[in-house]
């Protein structure tokens, strides 16, 4: 997934893949450790997936954070 992507998402589909992609990795962690998956580097692919999400998140929380200071102090 690219970050343009993710900048595509609104803040509730971001909040929903992160919880599917945690899922899916938690899935595949287990899989691996079971018996060898075809493809371990999908694992590293999910978690970095997850890593952008999650700091996609962060980005918009600080942005909603910095707008509701900006319009209390000029009231």
């Amino acid at each position: 997934m690219k970050n343009s992507e993710i900048q595509g998402l609104t803040t509730e589909e971001v909040v929903a893949r992160i919880n599917e992609e945690k899922a899916n990795l938690t899935k595949m962690k287990f899989a691996h450790s079971v018996s060898a998956i075809e493809n371990p580097t999908r694992i590293t692919k999910v978690r970095k997936d997850v890593a952008r999400l999650n700091t996609e998140l962060t980005k918009r929380k600080a942005e909603a954070k910095a707008s509701a200071a900006t319009e209390s102090a000029s009231e």
